[in-house]
């Protein structure tokens, strides 16, 4: 089996700036992205310090240690990283004025042998397109998600709900953040989907998959993905990170090369 992967970042229409980063490192089958908060450009400088600082360093701790890692090792890794990149967000908008209360949404994915390790915190969502449906593998930190949760509004309604946005979880908000981890087995054929709001509030997930079922390669997938979201309003900024997994089913689990 090979991964291939692409991304995508847009701006929207109805933004200036964009906030959002993505990151890939595709020798060691790692994939981040981020949406940043805050004023001035603050939401920019979260962002892409949480992309930057797990690509560096879980990225370097992939390349040393991950032949030898279970899959523990791996998920202590990642929530060491994401604690160290909450810690230098956090730092970084308590010493400048124009970056205070800064703070950015994160979901990051290390493929293993078979397996996806999949962390994220806040909104930004992870998906997975399987036999040409699409499922959610994260579940939301928002208000939102948690009024769903509690039986207060339907998903109807909450697809017009004032609380959009309002996450209940950030990487730099507060000294510490909660990494919610889980791990999933990857199938040939499977395509992953880490996404913004900005796409996945434009889109619902039958629209999704439309879009998915009316492509064929990844390029063309993010092109119309970021399309359609712009179509719907473009609202917010944009971002799309997808990894596709082929190689016929039983064949040897082979995850390189990579290939973009």
């Amino acid at each position: 089996m090979t991964l291939e992967f692409f991304s995508a970042t847009d701006t929207g229409r109805a933004r200036h700036n964009n906030e959002d980063s993505v990151a890939l490192d595709e020798t060691n089958a790692l994939m981040v992205l981020a949406d940043g908060m805050g004023g001035y450009n603050a939401g920019e400088i979260a962002s892409s310090m949480a992309t930057s600082f797990i690509i560096s360093e879980l990225g370097r701790w992939l390349t040393e240690a991950a032949n030898d890692a279970s899959d523990t090792d791996v998920r202590r890794a990642m929530d060491i990283c994401v604690d160290n990149a909450n810690r230098a967000i956090f730092n970084a908008a308590n010493s400048d004025p124009k970056c205070a209360g800064m703070g950015t949404t994160l979901v990051l994915g290390v493929f293993r042998e078979g397996r996806l390790l999949i962390g994220h915190v806040g909104d930004s969502r992870g998906y997975r397109l399987r036999g040409g449906r699409l499922t959610q593998i994260t579940h939301d930190h928002s208000l939102l998600q948690e009024q769903i949760d509690a039986g207060l509004i339907t998903l109807e309604q909450a697809a017009f709900s004032s609380n959009k946005n309002l996450v209940t979880r950030a990487v730099g908000v507060e000294d510490t953040v909660l990494l919610e981890t889980h791990l999933h087995d990857v199938l040939p054929g499977d395509t992953y989907l880490l996404c913004s709001d900005g796409l996945s509030d434009m889109l619902d997930d039958e629209s999704i998959q439309q879009v998915f079922l009316g492509t064929e390669s990844l390029p063309e997938a993010v092109a119309a993905l970021v399309g359609a979201a712009n179509d719907a309003g473009g609202k917010d900024n944009i971002s799309v990170v997808l990894a596709r997994v082929s190689g016929p089913a039983g064949s040897a689990r082979s995850w390189w090369p990579f290939r973009r």
